[in-house]
């Protein structure tokens, strides 16, 4: 648990460093969520045991990488054609010792996780003067979900909720993730108008409310969505970068879920409103 705490409490403060610096060093951002999608690619394509496939893996590794600095439509969907272009030739190439399923399952989460996560930059953009304030919500409510859900399924679970997939995750689990992950969203947003702004802009509570209903059930979904690929791989963790945690996917598996969708809502609901 110590170690757990010591490691989150780390990535925290790594966040929010960035989060300060935004203003002086905006690219910061962009560094981090390339790192992060280089990292995840890497541990499933490992924990897959396709690693060894150069020819998938490098190409995979630099699209995940470049994919958070290409800020022009043009060069952010080209991208995606070179991308898949190389990967398909590659298959082509050496058919006889690459099977189209690793093809495919490469290619899915190359595509998956770098692109859910660059959803996170998308925040930033159309929050314009609070972007930051809408990344925060993007990462910290998948967070939250999951403190809530760890906490009560350790004190008081005892229904499981998926047992075949997740065994350790249960019913109140689910409901303590819940109970805090809007509880924390209805408490940033009192605190950025009342304490940031001294009331001088809206912050739409509905919007907020809706993140942390829903959004706790994306965190859920892509926590057990990457707890089955692991449980078919027969494998405890993705990594162990992260002490208590495991791999950067155990992380953030619930914001590859999360962020696109609260980017989905504060478009049509935001969040903020001069």
């Amino acid at each position: 648990m110590r170690t757990r705490v010591i490691s989150g409490l780390t990535l925290t403060f790594f966040l929010a460093a960035i989060v300060v610096c935004n203003n002086t060093v905006p690219l910061a951002l962009n560094f981090a969520i390339g790192l992060i999608s280089v990292l995840g690619v890497n541990e499933i394509i490992t924990a897959l045991g396709l690693a060894k496939h150069l020819i998938l893996l490098i190409p995979s590794l630099l699209f995940a990488a470049a994919l958070p600095f290409l800020t022009t439509p043009f060069w952010y969907n080209s991208s995606y054609f070179l991308y898949t272009a190389v990967v398909f030739s590659g298959l082509i190439v050496y058919h006889s010792k690459i099977t189209f399923r690793e093809v495919g399952v490469i290619y899915s989460m190359s595509m998956l996780i770098p692109t859910a996560l660059c959803t996170i930059l998308s925040l930033r953009e159309i929050g314009g003067e609070h972007g930051m304030f809408y990344v925060i919500i993007g990462i910290f409510s998948a967070w939250m979900a999951d403190i809530g859900a760890f906490l009560a399924g350790t004190f008081f679970g005892k229904h499981k909720l998926c047992p075949t997939i997740s065994p350790n995750k249960t019913i109140e689990g689910v409901v303590g993730g819940l109970i805090l992950n809007i509880a924390a969203m209805l408490l940033s947003g009192y605190l950025l108008q009342a304490s940031y702004y001294a009331y001088h802009l809206r912050v739409s509570y509905v919007s907020l409310l809706l993140i942390g209903i829903f959004g706790t059930g994306m965190s859920i979904l892509g926590d057990l969505s990457f707890s089955l690929i692991k449980r078919s791989c027969h494998i405890k963790d993705f990594s162990e970068i992260i002490p208590g945690h495991g791999g950067i996917l155990d992380r953030f598996d619930s914001v590859i879920f999360e962020a696109p969708f609260v980017y989905f809502l504060v478009q049509i609901l935001p969040v903020v409103q001069n």
